[in-house]
């Protein structure tokens, strides 16, 4: 005959069971919550690590492309000194007036550039002696005369920069300075940006060289940038020109190699021309995340070029994703007791709940998906929902913090800062896919180059504010002259290109130049001031005046000159190569 359980066992049966639910419950809470944790945690840190490549990458791109900008525009100063000495004569014979005013226009620029060490012009004749020298010595200007003059026709920089053309400019390597007497540039990083100089007869009488200081333009460049990012650069052999150890600078002007490829391995392949840009782990990097860039240098025909590169401790970057994990410990600590409390309790009751939150977790983690879980509980169901809200919400934060770092960075890489119009690389872009497409499609496109004619004197005579002002209003008429799937873009100074994709007739286009003619031909009202321009526009057109993205762009650059050397204020449309 059975026996029957007695009331007494029957509660101890079903507390046991409550009790085992209660456990196997609040345990699988804390494992699934311990392994989120990791989960959102690794993941988090590896979305860090990857958006911090990204953005060094884009910063480097930007350092390296105003670092190139800026040796344009030693180049063009050097120009321009070239021009503004005509009175040299062949056997270094000058003016002592024009060599007076050649110095005074030295000291002006070294005056605005405190990155130039020197500014000379040099003879051809009398084995290269210096003409004119203008030095700087701590915060003193000093013009160099007499017998301090030195001869320099046995330098590189001099014999190289004296075999071309009118118009060319030679960049050295870049080096310590060695040259005796040249005061603050003595032993530093250097490099020689150099011109011809052309006399009366056409033939090349003397040089115009202009010391630019390597440590104070970099310094300049990246005043923008965290403390915490360091700059490194190197020469087509991978010598390091700057480092944050400056002993390891110029190795080989001190009888040794010190080569950027052997602390980051990446690196060789931009040393071996077979990538533009790298990225590098913390493994190979001392526990540094770094992004380097090839910048090409002087001549395409020497094939020179740099590497320059910014790095950060991977503690920086990996602080935040640290912090957020201390911050995930103690909330799945606080969760797990409040997970036991409620599956003593009602573990039934909490079964279905702490599945929607795992689930919630598990696919915030997976897909970044962000589920909003019902925190309108007073109970611990609810605590624990708005805990994982938040967590959520503060992660997604971050991360959008990150990527709109990204896209401004990326921004400012393609888009003039002034006119906030594409940049000279966006434009190259657009116009190489707009050929793809018109060849692709037997179509027609074209290009016109806007160059402003009296700008110059505006800017002389009202000063850069004005000028900026104007450039900016430029900017917004061009783009009120075209279409929305038409690209405008500033590519220096006042100087403007627009490209009009998919035209059918070559009228359109003239039709658009004379639009855009007339719109700038409008007097301009700023700042209360009214100022009057013009432009002077180049078509060209593709195939007809040009098959490749180079040959159109110099058709519509050369009709752009000849509608200047017409007047000005007009459109010339280009009469092919």
């Amino acid at each position: 005959m059975g026996r029957r359980l007695g009331p007494g066992i029957k509660h101890g049966l079903g507390h046991g069971i409550g009790v085992r639910l209660a456990v196997l419950l609040a345990t699988f809470g804390i494992v699934a919550m311990g392994m989120v944790g990791y989960t959102s945690y690794a993941s988090s840190r590896a979305a860090l690590l990857g958006a911090t490549q990204r953005d060094l990458l884009t910063a480097t791109q930007v350092l390296g492309k105003n670092f190139q900008e800026r040796i344009e525009e030693v180049a063009a100063q050097a120009l321009l000194l070239a021009r503004l000495t005509p009175s040299l004569q062949e056997g270094g014979v000058m003016d002592a007036n024009d060599r007076t005013h050649l110095a005074q226009a030295f000291t002006a620029l070294l005056e605005v550039h405190p990155d130039y060490f020197q500014a000379r012009l040099i003879s051809a004749a009398g084995h290269g002696i210096e003409l004119v020298r203008v030095d700087r010595d701590a915060t003193l200007l000093l013009r160099i005369d007499g017998l301090h003059l030195q001869e320099k026709a046995h330098y590189p920089y001099v014999f190289n920069t004296l075999k071309l053309a009118r118009g060319q400019v030679y960049l050295s390597d870049i080096t310590l300075n060695r040259e005796t007497g040249a005061h603050a540039g003595l032993d530093q990083p250097t490099l020689r940006v150099a011109t011809p100089v052309a006399g009366p007869g056409g033939g090349i009488v003397g040089l115009i060289v202009i010391n630019v200081d390597l440590d104070t333009m970099f310094a300049r460049l990246k005043k923008n940038l965290p403390s915490s990012h360091q700059l490194y650069l190197s020469n087509h052999w991978g010598d390091y020109l700057i480092h944050p150890d400056a002993a390891l600078t110029f190795g080989f002007d001190r009888g040794r190699r010190e080569l950027i490829q052997n602390a980051f391995g990446p690196v060789a392949e931009l040393i071996g021309g077979r990538r533009a840009s790298v990225v590098t782990t913390p493994d190979s990097a001392d526990g540094r995340v770094a992004a380097f860039a090839r910048l090409p240098m002087g001549a395409a025909a020497d094939a020179h070029f740099v590497v320059i590169g910014l790095s950060q401790p991977l503690e920086i970057v990996t602080r935040q994703a640290r912090e957020l994990g201390w911050d995930t410990v103690r909330m799945i600590l606080l969760l797990s007791v409040a997970a036991v409390l409620l599956a003593a309790i009602v573990s039934r009751a909490v079964t279905e709940p702490l599945r929607q939150m795992a689930h919630a977790v598990r696919r915030f983690s997976q897909e970044r998906v962000v589920s909003e879980l019902p925190s309108d509980r007073n109970d611990q169901i609810g605590v624990l929902a708005r805990s994982l809200n938040d967590m959520q919400r503060t992660i997604v934060a971050n991360i959008g913090e990150l990527d709109d770092s990204r896209q401004a960075l990326r921004h400012l890489a393609q888009h003039d800062g002034l006119t906030g119009l594409p940049n000279r690389a966006l434009f190259e872009d657009r116009l190489r896919q707009a050929m793809v497409l018109a060849r692709r499609g037997n179509g027609c496109i074209a290009v016109l180059f806007v160059d402003l004619d009296g700008f110059k004197q505006v800017n002389d005579r009202c000063g850069h504010h004005t000028g900026d002002l104007l450039l900016a209003e430029v900017a917004l008429r061009i783009q009120s002259c075209v279409r929305a799937a038409d690209t405008a873009a500033r590519i220096g100074g006042d100087e403007f290109v627009i490209l009009l994709g998919a035209i059918e007739l070559e009228r359109d286009a003239l039709a658009v130049a004379e639009k855009v003619r007339a719109a700038l031909a409008q007097p301009f009202e700023l700042d209360a001031n009214t100022q009057q321009i013009s432009a002077s526009i180049g078509v060209a057109l593709f195939p007809r005046h040009g098959d490749s993205e180079h040959a159109l762009a110099l058709a519509a650059d050369a009709a752009m000159y000849r509608a200047k050397a017409a007047g000005g204020n007009r459109v010339q449309l280009s009469a092919g190569f």
